[in-house]
């Protein structure tokens, strides 16, 4: 329906611009609706929790994730993260742009994951380049290959996060 056009149980308003807005009656609002002061219809819906199913790993997963991801970033000084989804039509643009994203970019390691393009890249910043030759993070790269040919998401993460921390070696000091 186009603005101003009228239908049994709606209510139009001009408000002072010169356009029709139309506001939708409450029978044809669905159940747990209102239109609000300002026009907006404001819904309330019951929470549903992400089915198990759709999340690819389970609380305790995560955490020893979130600890490696810790761990390999406290060890180096260097700022490691981990993306896992599709990637779309031009993985590796999308993999720059989410490292460029990342606070601190210079000193990042972004490790992307795209199971379902078969994808598996490794970005360092400028400064962590330094630290991290490219050749360590292919052979990080050919592990985790290696463990998710095997079905193991997870055990090819923690192990690549490992030998990328063992190769950039321990933090700095300024």
């Amino acid at each position: 329906m186009a603005a101003g056009e009228a239908h049994p149980g709606s209510t139009t308003d001009h408000g002072g611009t010169g356009t029709a807005v139309v506001r939708p009656g409450s029978e044809d609002l669905p159940v747990g609706a209102v239109v609000t002061a300002s026009g907006r219809i404001s819904r309330a819906e019951e929470y549903q929790e992400p089915s198990r199913a759709e999340q690819p790993f389970t609380p305790v997963q995560m955490a020893r994730l979130d600890e490696a991801l810790t761990l390999a970033s406290r060890e180096t000084g260097l700022l490691f993260s981990v993306y896992l989804g599709d990637l779309g039509p031009d993985p590796s643009a999308r993999v720059a742009a989410l490292h460029d994203q990342l606070e601190g970019s210079a000193d990042a390691v972004l490790v992307a994951v795209s199971p379902e393009q078969r994808f598996v890249e490794v970005l360092s910043g400028a400064e962590a380049r330094t630290r991290l030759p490219d050749r360590g993070a292919k052979l990080a790269v050919m592990s985790m290959v290696a463990s998710f040919k095997e079905g193991d998401l997870l055990g090819g993460l923690l192990s690549g996060l490992r030998m990328l921390a063992d190769q950039a070696g321990a933090r700095r000091t300024r």
